[in-house]
């Protein structure tokens, strides 16, 4: 544990920090970012263009809870730039319903952190789950907002979509497809297909998880550490921190495991003036480091635990028990989990790049003397 580091496991980043505060039925949500360098321009409304991502559709299949997740900056910026103190963020929480959560006040959700909570801490917010609720991730939407906006400074850019839904996957990729639909894929064949499978789900009560694949481009090449804190290590520690996230892999992934070396490797050539590869499968981090290449990211998340289906469990008595969960959930979570995802890809880029900055005697020397 480095020092400043914090048990409680809100913190996260060593140049561009965030602390995360609030649960799902407190009164707010959010966080402070410390870090953030000095004269970026930075409004409320640049925050809440992410937010509204996030925030649910009225697609059908989105939990009915309506927060209308308005962000207010209480500090750190002046005159529209960051002044590179500590900003700090918050966002009201106004239409929650605490009452649908009494019945299951002593009763632990299947799959869900309500046991783990208990035995950690001898007591729990069972109002929506606490900390432990998908809610808590309107803070790190909003400090993302703020890394992604440095990102595009330098002209780095974090996309991402939902490439598969339970069984179906993307058949063909189109970007621009990606905010024409609310399930956010990027293959209108695959939407069509999903559409009507998550029919089904709702129909049965149940709940169905599926990947989101992230894409970073424009990054320069050796950024990130070469040992303990490699790049793909702290970016897959950003994104297994959310909620439901149960896999992940860089490039080819898992299947690496069953190709032949001549096959996997890929070849640099020089073309054109440019470094140039044969292929990507190492997903564009070699020994911690960006290579200068797209980083391709694929993220596998569970089904959400909380559905109306009965269910079997115990209570805190350890005494069997039958479960019907009320309230609003969502049967598919990954369109409002995506600009979560990009948002601790773009903290993790941005916290290595400020970091990188120390890395040489050059880039000191420059940043010193131009200071």
């Amino acid at each position: 544990m480095k020092e400043g580091d914090s048990i409680s496991g809100s913190n996260y980043g060593r140049i561009f920090r965030i602390s995360t505060w609030g649960e799902s039925h407190g009164k707010a949500i959010g966080v402070v970012i410390d870090g953030c360098p000095s004269g970026l321009l930075l409004c409320e409304e640049d925050i809440q263009i992410e937010l509204d991502k996030r925030k649910p559709s009225s697609y059908k299949h989105s939990t009915k809870r309506k927060e209308e997740d308005k962000v207010t900056i209480l500090s750190g910026v002046f005159q529209g730039k960051t002044t590179g103190t500590p900003i700090s963020l918050m966002v009201f929480n106004n239409d929650y319903i605490s009452k649908d959560y009494s019945n299951i006040k002593d009763i632990y959700r299947p799959s869900h952190a309500d046991y783990t909570y208990d035995k950690k801490y001898g007591i729990r917010d069972y109002r929506g789950g606490g900390r432990a609720s998908g809610r808590e991730t309107v803070a790190r939407v909003c400090a993302g907002a703020i890394a992604k906006k440095i990102l595009r400074e330098l002209n780095i850019q974090v996309i991402g979509y939902v490439k598969s839904i339970g069984n179906i996957s993307m058949e063909t990729k189109d970007i621009d497809y990606i905010d024409k639909n609310p399930l956010k894929m990027a293959c209108p064949l695959a939407y069509k297909k999903a559409e009507a499978y998550l029919e089904k789900i709702v129909n049965y009560k149940d709940s169905i998880g599926g990947v989101i694949a992230l894409e970073v481009k424009g990054l320069k090449a050796g950024i990130g550490e070469p040992v303990f804190e490699k790049l793909d290590a702290m970016i897959s520690m950003a994104l297994m921190s959310i909620g439901a996230t149960k896999g992940i892999e860089f490039g080819l992934g898992f299947s690496s495991s069953n190709t032949r070396g001549s096959l996997y490797n890929d070849e640099f050539y020089y073309d054109d003036n440019e470094l140039k590869k044969s292929s990507n499968n190492s997903g564009g981090i070699l020994g911690g480091l960006s290579d200068g290449f797209d980083i391709n990211i694929n993220l596998a998340f569970k089904p959400t635990p909380s559905i109306a289906k009965e269910q079997n469990t115990v209570d805190k008595n350890m005494k069997n028990r039958k479960i019907e969960i009320k309230g609003r959930h969502d049967s598919f979570i990954l369109p409002r989990a995506l600009p979560v995802a990009e948002a601790m890809v773009c903290i993790t880029l941005v916290d290595y790049i400020l970091l990188n900055l120390t890395t040489k005697m050059e880039s000191i020397k420059s940043g010193y003397f131009n200071f």
